[in-house]
């Protein structure tokens, strides 16, 4: 098997270990970004309770993303540590803060209302993070000899504090849209208020990305005028699902909104994709470049070819077992 082929390999493995996480860690996510806007406490207690079984089980999407990105594409890190120490470092301290709220809210009286903030600051600050990291990628690095030779602050710019506030948006609306359906009652009632708001905030986000990316970068620009032609289908599906969603939350719809705002950062997804390939580290390393040796990707393509299916197994387990709604005082109904 040629360099070529494992490097495409290893480039969909990573890219759905990402985009899994994005997912399922960003309803978590938008869950405390929602937690001071809530009606109550009953509200906030049923928010957290609908994902305190399976947050920390999506977070493996990440340990599973970078630790193959480490192994596979080992200039990335180079590349990308240096210059982003400080947005990596927001994001990590963010997921620690939102995992001891999660641990220390359950068992608070006196002080419950720091821990209410602690899973908020920490949730929104991480979804941040990450919204300025993707931001930097697009933007590119300085880099001279495969070494990053930027400044600690070059990352934050205003597109980057953009697409910060946008995965902040994003997650919120997939945080909103899970606890729809997952609740009932006056929680769902404020969930279905607050959800038509986020999309629009949303599709805002959507629109000024796909107006600044092209005019900050050439190359973007040119990617798309000239393959126009077919390229139009992503946006448009974008906006079509976006009006789909809007209607389904009109009529009340309690699965379809998540599903469709998952489809929303799928596209979104697929979009980045399509302005970025086939760089790894913009503007001038492409995936290529970045690659390990072949033998160490073959030797560790192994290992997560046998790992994949047990994430997905246990994952899908989860969900299956904790599919109900959960209510006051009882946790998930039972089937």
């Amino acid at each position: 098997m040629g360099l070529i082929d494992l490097t495409l390999i290893w480039v969909g493995l990573i890219g759905l270990g990402v985009f899994m996480y994005v997912l399922m860690d960003g309803f978590d996510l938008g869950v405390g970004i929602l937690f001071p806007f809530a009606p109550d406490d009953e509200s906030r207690d049923l928010m957290m309770n609908s994902v305190a079984p399976v947050w920390d089980g999506n977070e493996t999407w990440l340990i599973l993303g970078g630790a193959g990105l480490l192994a596979a594409f080992p200039l990335i890190y180079t590349v990308f540590l240096p210059a982003l120490y400080i947005g990596v470092f927001l994001l990590l301290a963010g997921l620690i803060f939102r995992g001891i709220a999660f641990e220390f809210r359950f068992k608070a009286t006196k002080n419950k209302h720091l821990w209410n903030y602690s899973f908020f600051g920490g949730s929104t600050v991480a979804s941040f993070a990450q919204g300025a990291v993707i931001g930097a990628y697009v933007q590119g690095f300085e880099t001279e000899n495969f070494r990053y030779v930027g400044g600690a602050f070059d990352w934050l710019t205003p597109f980057t504090l953009m697409t910060g506030l946008g995965v902040v948006a994003g997650y919120a609306l997939l945080g909103v849209t899970w606890t729809i359906m997952k609740t009932e009652g006056r929680t769902q009632d404020w969930a279905y208020k607050l959800a038509p708001w986020l999309l629009g905030a949303v599709l805002v986000f959507f629109l000024l990305v796909s107006l600044w990316t092209p005019m900050m970068n050439e190359r973007v620009m040119d990617r798309w005028m000239s393959n126009i032609s077919w390229l139009w289908i992503f946006p448009a599906t974008t906006v079509a699902f976006a009006g789909w969603i809007f209607t389904r939350l009109r009529k009340r719809a309690e699965g379809s909104p998540f599903i469709g705002s998952m489809v929303l950062f799928a596209m979104f997804y697929v979009g980045v994709l399509i302005s970025m390939w086939p760089y790894a580290v913009p503007p001038n390393y492409t995936f290529w470049d970045a690659a390990s040796d072949p033998g160490s990707q073959l030797f560790l393509l192994i290992g997560f070819l046998f790992l994949i299916p047990i994430v997905l197994g246990y994952t899908a387990w989860t969900y299956w077992v904790f599919r109900g709604k959960v209510r006051p005082g009882a946790g998930y109904a039972g089937h």
